[in-house]
């Protein structure tokens, strides 16, 4: 048992420890400022003077034009649901933001926590023009950072090859959509799909640049 938790979280676990060790806090600042930015906006959103504001520029639905939908998607990342506990959502992003941001390094974390988020919206939007979610949901805001979150540790798994910790979330996440079906859960779901994408693609890539062993010589 412990020498498969060691297989499993021993390179991860190894990587955070390392990168908290060196630099602290430091190794974390666009988690720390996510965090922050996540906790203003449900703040604000919650103000009879805020709420309008944040969803003009952070909130995005199906039913939103393409081009106002994919300009509100930078910031719709950190805009947490208005009906779930904030306090969720922030120990969320710190966990897993935090992990990947000191293993990933923040331009990949970014990249990822947005082809995820991205990910789920046009899915939406896909899914409801095509029929195969009901109409309504088109005006139902996205899933803000949890989308991000969703894909970040599939991303980070992947990467660090715990691979039975990444069945586990994609496995919780298709049960949650099974028992609960409704827009979130499918926008996890493409988020998901959305990353092993990336991740196949990143294979692809580096299995092309290994040299051939049958050339040398």
């Amino acid at each position: 048992m412990k020498e498969a938790a060691r297989a499993e979280w021993g390179p991860l676990y190894r990587a955070v420890r390392d990168g908290l060790a060196a630099r602290r806090l430091r190794a974390i600042p666009l988690t720390l400022a996510a965090v922050c930015l996540t906790a203003l906006f449900q703040y604000v959103q919650n103000q009879s003077w805020g709420y309008r504001i944040v969803q003009d520029i952070g909130a995005v639905r199906a039913e939103d034009p393409l081009p106002v939908a994919l300009l509100r998607t930078p910031l719709s990342l950190f805009v947490p649901a208005l009906d779930l506990p904030v306090w969720g959502a922030l120990v969320q992003i710190l966990v897993v933001f935090g992990i990947a941001e000191i293993c990933l390094g923040r331009p990949r974390t970014l990249l990822i926590a947005y082809a995820a988020t991205l990910g789920g919206t046009l899915f939406a939007r896909l899914a409801i023009g095509a029929g195969w979610l009901p109409a309504s949901d088109a005006r139902i805001v996205d899933t803000g950072p949890s989308a991000a979150v969703v894909g970040l540790a599939v991303y980070v798994c992947w990467r660090y090859r715990a691979r039975f910790t990444c069945a586990v979330v994609v496995a919780t996440m298709v049960v949650e959509c099974a028992v609960k079906p409704n827009l979130a859960g499918w926008e996890h779901l493409a988020a998901i799909a959305a990353v092993l994408i990336v991740c196949a693609a990143r294979s692809s890539v580096r299995g092309s640049r290994r040299p051939d062993p049958g050339s040398a010589g």
